[in-house]
């Protein structure tokens, strides 16, 4: 089921509208303009998981200024009636590249590059960083937290905790496409064909006259389904014995007891007593849950102190991203074609040196070993490049020029495929299954050096010689000229 069309067209920054009209009446209507949306470098998410590219197809698509929309925009005495004309018909005509959802990014690769008339191109600056910079983050936060979790489900439990409905619905969607195998989000379930999961809350136990009351009645309505909430009073001395007390009688009714789940206190501890006290009971296939707070520190620390837990419910940190709430996506010019065919590669410069965008039209190729399969470098290089793999490729440092790797026995792999084509989808939009069993196999083909959570190792991203020879001219250029 998908989600019910909204309109979206009006959920952007003003100035993309003012820009807009400033590039009508400058007679800039006829330029082609290229984009790049791409996130920069920071200190937390040293890699990324792409998503939200079918949303960002959806919301292009349904682009149209409905009549009250132009009347809302006439009522703010900005726009006079050429341009509010030029808005009544307005549709997107370009084309639109991207990389595949659930791909492994890196800073300053172009997860979608947009080119098409420049005031339509302007225009998608705001919505697509939103949906893109969000799912983005989660489903790379996600994938931090699967990564931790070392092969056990983890499921995601944020939608309480997020920020409104669309942060936990979507955020539910990315979640999976990172790693996460469920989601407690009914809603999300029902959109997005995901497994939806969950027990009862300490409510539940308190709403009965004993625990083991609430725990029987609860394994009699799911008999084969039943996870109980072990820590309402006291985990060890009344939360355990009773499940087990309880699973002993779905035993002795043929039924198979599903498990505990602990939400509070020393979880390390707490589970290894638990799992004693279960597998001496008779129950050693009974799983053990834990939520709480947990990110993927939180569950490394507990792999290493030994815990006995099986599945981890994981809310807050993962919907909200608690430890970089913000991508940090940008939507930079990076060519523009004027009325005459001459196209010019654009950058923007700054006191930042990883501020500097890399200009022209571009495409980001991955760099595989073909002894190991591994992934081991990507290089963004202009689209009009051809690299044959059974010749050498050396690539440098983009600041370091001296640091060079030769590949000569590799397979190249171009990251960015056209999905839309004059303003019209030209490539099927895969499931979200496939999107997920993609992503496993993408970050299946990176070391773990590069995956490990503290210290990782810097993965290579390059600049072909083209690209930088043009970043280089293209500054000395403009400090020539504004310096």
């Amino acid at each position: 089921m998908s989600q019910p069309k909204r309109n979206l067209t009006l959920l952007t920054d003003l100035y993309q509208l003012t820009m807009m009209d400033g590039y009508l009446k400058s007679g800039k209507k006829q330029d082609i303009a290229v984009f790049d949306l791409f996130y920069r470098r920071n200190n937390v998410i040293t890699y990324s998981v792409a998503a939200g590219l079918e949303q960002a197809i959806e919301y292009i698509q349904g682009i149209r200024f409905e009549r009250d929309d132009i009347e809302y925009l006439r009522s703010l005495r900005l726009f006079d009636e050429e341009f509010l004309e030029y808005l009544r018909t307005f549709k997107f005509t370009g084309d639109v590249y991207a990389v595949r959802e659930g791909t492994v990014i890196f800073p300053e690769e172009p997860i979608i590059t947009v080119k098409a008339p420049l005031l339509e191109a302007q225009f998608l600056e705001t919505t697509l960083l939103n949906i893109i910079n969000h799912q983005t983050l989660i489903a790379s936060k996600a994938s931090k937290v699967a990564y931790a979790a070392r092969g056990d489900s983890v499921m995601e439990f944020g939608l309480r905790r997020a920020q409104g409905p669309d942060a936990g619905l979507y955020g539910a969607r990315a979640a999976v496409i990172g790693g996460c195998r469920s989601t407690s989000n009914v809603l999300a379930g029902r959109i997005f064909d995901i497994p939806v999961s969950g027990t009862h809350a300490h409510s539940w136990v308190m709403n009965f006259p004993s625990e083991y009351e609430a725990f029987s009645a609860y394994a009699k309505m799911y008999p084969d389904a039943c996870l109980l909430l072990v820590d309402t009073y006291d985990t060890l001395k009344s939360g355990v014995p009773n499940a087990i007390r309880v699973f002993e009688e779905l035993k002795k009714s043929g039924h198979k007891p599903k498990g505990i789940r602990l939400d509070s206190g020393d979880l390390a501890y707490l589970s290894k007593c638990a799992r004693k006290m279960l597998d001496d009971a008779g129950f050693p296939d009974a799983i053990i849950c834990a939520s709480g707070d947990l990110d993927e520190y939180l569950i490394t620390s507990l792999k290493t102190q030994g815990a006995c837990i099986d599945l981890w419910g994981v809310g807050t940190k993962l919907i909200t991203s608690a430890d970089m709430p913000a991508l940090g996506g940008v939507y930079k010019l990076s060519s523009l074609t004027r009325k005459d065919g001459k196209e010019i590669p654009k950058i923007k410069l700054s006191d930042n040196s990883d501020k500097i965008t890399n200009p022209g039209f571009k495409q980001v190729y991955r760099i595989y070993d073909n002894k190991s399969g591994k992934a081991e470098a990507d290089l963004i290089a202009m689209r009009d490049e051809v690299f044959e793999e059974g010749k050498p490729l050396t690539i440098f440092h983009p600041k370091d020029t001296w640091k060079r790797i030769t590949f000569t026995d590799y397979t190249i792999r171009p990251l960015l495929t056209r999905v839309m084509h004059n303003g019209l989808l030209c490539s099927d939009l895969p499931s979200l299954k496939e999107i997920c069993t993609y992503a496993e196999q993408e970050k299946e083909s990176f070391w773990d050096e590069y995956k490990r959570l503290d210290n990782p190792h810097v993965y290579k991203v390059d600049l072909s010689q083209q690209v930088y020879e043009t970043k280089n001219k293209l500054i000395s250029q403009i400090r020539e000229n504004h310096g």
